[in-house]
């Protein structure tokens, strides 16, 4: 008998007794069982200077805040004068550059914090990063993007305010209304999962102008049809929203009228979800439009039948809400296009401001970074900070 050893590529035999080799097999047989029957863990050997693991990082979210016990109109009253990041986030494209301005950033965002404004409105278009069918999946890197930007301005001391935007699937209409209530459910559910530990001055603005496009009564309040079916909206976004539960079961919200509208009809008509108490009415005024929005409009204003027009006009905005409903306001956009008047938009801005605050109104100022510019996001500049600086002036 012999056992072979390899060495290289060569094989040695060695003879042994076979005396000798029955002996060994019985050893190796007993100290091979021996070993499979211990009960004992094998033994670890601990090196004479372990290295000690580095300590986990402290994430600091006290930025997130927390759901206090306000009221609507009490979160309203703290939150100060309001710029909107427009023309950003709610292009329509997956590009959100192709509109002129440059992705959002923090800089951006300490900008607009350091002239004055205390909220931030960042409208959003999800629709085209967001699936198209059942389950309609917002793309994680999108929603992380947007919560880049709500996280800057949380941590600048803001309130901050997300919505739907241009998110021209949302058609107020019987047959369309089963597909848009499930999307919506889907989309405010995924919203509100992904913030859900954000506290009370992140607000969710359910829709942003709902109507159907290109109808005659698109600008003036819509019909019968589309102002019921808004409301069954309303509802979907605001279920969805509560059903997440945690901080989302109180967090405020907002809601706005048909094509957030302040005509007769699409204010008279506006049902309030459940007669929820933490939801605040969005409205959008550019009054008058001939001056405000319009370009071949005129581009002087101030008279007293202006004023008093103006005045009218915030009055019937409070009286309906405020007065009759108990229920905060939110001005969710207005303003004035550039059409070389600088002097009569500075005037018109202090006083739309100052008039909207004294009825406890909050106007939020819309910049698209265009005709309706302030602050231009390429060059970090102020493009008009006289509007800038009376508009915040105007509100303390």
């Amino acid at each position: 008998m012999y056992i072979g050893c390899m060495k290289k590529n060569a094989i040695r035999s060695v003879h042994y007794p076979t005396s000798w080799i029955s002996l060994c097999t019985v050893l190796l047989f007993a100290i091979v069982c021996t070993s499979c029957g211990q009960d004992e863990p094998p033994t670890t050997v601990v090196p004479d200077n372990p290295v000690e693991p580095e300590p986990e990082m402290e994430v600091d979210d006290s930025f997130l805040g927390s759901m206090r016990d306000l009221s609507s109109k009490d979160l309203v009253a703290e939150m100060g004068i309001g710029w909107n990041l427009g023309n950003s986030f709610d292009v329509r494209d997956k590009d959100k550059t192709v509109w002129g301005n440059p992705l959002s950033s923090s800089t951006h965002v300490r900008a607009v914090k350091a002239m004055g404004f205390e909220t931030l409105r960042i409208p959003v278009t999800w629709n085209f990063h967001q699936g198209q069918t059942a389950p309609y999946t917002i793309e994680t890197a999108y929603i992380s993007r947007v919560q880049l930007i709500v996280d800057e301005a949380l941590k600048n001391d803001m309130h901050v305010i997300i919505n739907t935007h241009h998110d021209d699937w949302i058609i107020p209409t019987e047959d369309e209304a089963v597909v848009v209530r499930d999307r919506l459910s889907s989309l405010w559910t995924q919203v509100g999962n992904h913030f859900s530990e954000y506290g009370d001055k992140l607000i969710f603005e359910v829709m942003n102008e709902p109507r159907l496009h290109g109808s005659p009564e698109e600008w003036s309040g819509g019909t019968q049809e589309g102002r019921d079916v808004i409301n069954t909206y309303h509802k979907a976004s605001v279920d969805a929203i509560r059903a997440t539960g945690g901080n989302n079961s109180k967090r405020h919200l907002m809601i706005p009228t048909y094509a957030a509208s302040t005509t007769s009809g699409a204010m008279e008509d506006l049902v309030v979800p459940n007669d929820d108490p933490n939801i605040i009415i969005s409205l959008h005024s550019y009054f008058p439009w001939s001056f405000a929005g319009q370009e071949d409009g005129t581009n002087v204003w101030g008279s007293d039948e202006e004023k008093t027009a103006l005045e009218n006009e915030l009055n019937w905005i409070r009286d309906r809400w405020v007065v009759q409903e108990g229920r905060a306001v939110i001005l969710g956009e207005w303003g004035t296009t550039d059409k070389n008047n600088l002097t009569a938009r500075t005037e018109y801005s202090t006083f739309y401001t100052a008039e909207a605050v004294e009825r406890e109104l909050l106007p939020i100022i819309w910049d698209d970074g265009g005709n309706f510019g302030m602050y231009n996001r390429n060059t970090n500049t102020w493009k008009y900070p006289e509007i800038a600086q009376a508009v915040v002036a105007a509100a303390k």
